[in-house]
């Protein structure tokens, strides 16, 4: 089985979908962050991150992983003072 996590929280695929593996309800990408407890933004941003000007993709980590920023040349850097 294919498992992944989706702000914080345990998902698996089956059948083409994502689904939560706590309750097997679809992630439709709503869900709370597990760390902070806030909503993504309207845009779809982690809310304690919000937009970043000149990067790719930008995550608090969701206390699964380290925070961390993707650049617009693809540099990862972890940032574990970010937050």
């Amino acid at each position: 089985m294919v498992t992944s996590y989706s702000r914080g929280h345990k998902t698996y695929y089956k059948n083409q979908k994502w689904r939560y593996c706590d309750n097997n309800e679809i992630d439709d990408g709503k869900r709370n962050c597990a760390r902070c407890g806030k909503p993504p933004t309207p845009e779809g941003y982690d809310a304690c991150v919000g937009y970043v000007e000149g990067v790719t993709s930008a995550c608090c980590g969701h206390g699964v992983e380290n925070p961390y920023v993707v650049d617009i040349l693809l540099t990862k850097i972890n940032k574990t003072s970010v937050l």
